[in-house]
């Protein structure tokens, strides 16, 4: 007998290494209530679908969820609602770029400005190519500046919270060198990191996790302004440059003096993809980050679901 997922069609893209699984048919009836109130429903009653969608054997760790949601506001391209092997993200810039670009692969939009609606507010898109979108991301700001933090074993820390569309506390110094040899390495000391955040009370603007942890150090590339490790709330590691993270950063950077409107910021992964970012200020004095990536489709198909399947919701692995 089948399970109760059915016709769940699905398009997977990676943007700079990082997977997006974009669900264009098939998901749960949500209502059309704003996007936010739409993720709280999804998050509330509908999370096996997260599960199923997204754990192994059907996912894996690394790769985000896009669930295509009918915008509230009909001149928008598309609504859209993010998920990770742990829970629910309020923007995903690799995501985003992936979703424009498999919405392209559908013949859903053409090259050109869209908009799309995510839980935390509108994002501009721009489709500059097959596989390439300028998107204007959600206002960032720095929340905090120069945070100490004691790390067990590790000693101090000191780092900037600030918002992207996530929260993010960036370590702009990291005590271990961001490359692909360091990865567990990294991985161990952004856990750390997080556990002491946590442990002292350390959040966001009201009271929210900062679940994003950003370590950066210099690239050997001269034409790069900074490499990062960024590690995600289900403790799987960003493969893309990460653009939230990288908004997270120009905000931190514009807010210290260090870029200017229109300056160009380039942005490697651990694994050296590549996003270009710059920021305006809009007519309330906010700083707007533009992320410029690539992304490109690996598959397309069905996910199926039979109630005899012991696993039939997935397998809850790499959860941190």
């Amino acid at each position: 007998m089948d399970g109760e997922f059915h016709g769940i069609k699905f398009v997977d893209s990676h943007t700079g290494g990082e997977p997006t699984r974009f669900i264009w048919e098939g998901g749960p009836e949500l209502g059309s209530a704003g996007l936010n109130e739409r993720m709280i429903r999804l998050r509330d009653e509908f999370d096996r679908f997260r599960q199923f969608v997204i754990n192994e054997p059907r996912g894996w760790e690394a790769v985000v969820g896009a669930l295509l949601c009918e915008p509230v506001d009909h001149t928008c391209a598309a609504g859209v609602i993010f998920f990770n092997n742990t829970g629910y993200l309020g923007m995903c810039g690799h995501g985003t770029i992936g979703v424009a670009v498999t919405l392209f692969h559908l013949g859903r939009i053409g090259l050109g400005s869209h908009r799309f609606e995510t839980p935390v507010g509108e994002v501009q898109v721009n489709l500059l190519g097959p596989h390439e979108v300028a998107f204007t991301n959600v206002p960032s700001y720095r929340w905090k500046a120069r945070v100490k933090l004691e790390v067990e074993g590790v000693g101090m820390i000191i780092g900037d919270i600030a918002w992207g569309g996530n929260w993010f506390f960036i370590v702009n110094q990291s005590p271990v060198s961001v490359e692909p040899r360091n990865l567990e390495s990294l991985s161990v000391l952004s856990g750390k990191i997080r556990q002491s955040l946590v442990q002292n009370g350390l959040t966001g603007k009201g009271g929210n996790e900062i679940d994003h942890i950003e370590l950066l150090s210099p690239s050997p590339s001269p034409e790069v302004n900074s490499r990062g490790f960024v590690y995600c709330p289900g403790g799987a590691y960003d493969r893309s440059p990460c653009g939230t993270g990288t908004s997270a950063k120009i905000a931190c950077l514009a807010a210290d003096g260090k870029l200017s409107p229109g300056q160009i910021w380039v942005q490697e992964s651990v694994i050296g993809s590549r996003f270009e970012g710059c920021y305006r200020i809009n007519e309330e004095g906010a700083i707007v980050p533009e992320i410029t990536g690539k992304a490109f489709i690996c598959s397309e198909g069905c996910l199926i679901q039979q109630a005899s399947d012991f696993f039939e919701i997935g397998i809850p692995l790499g959860v941190k």
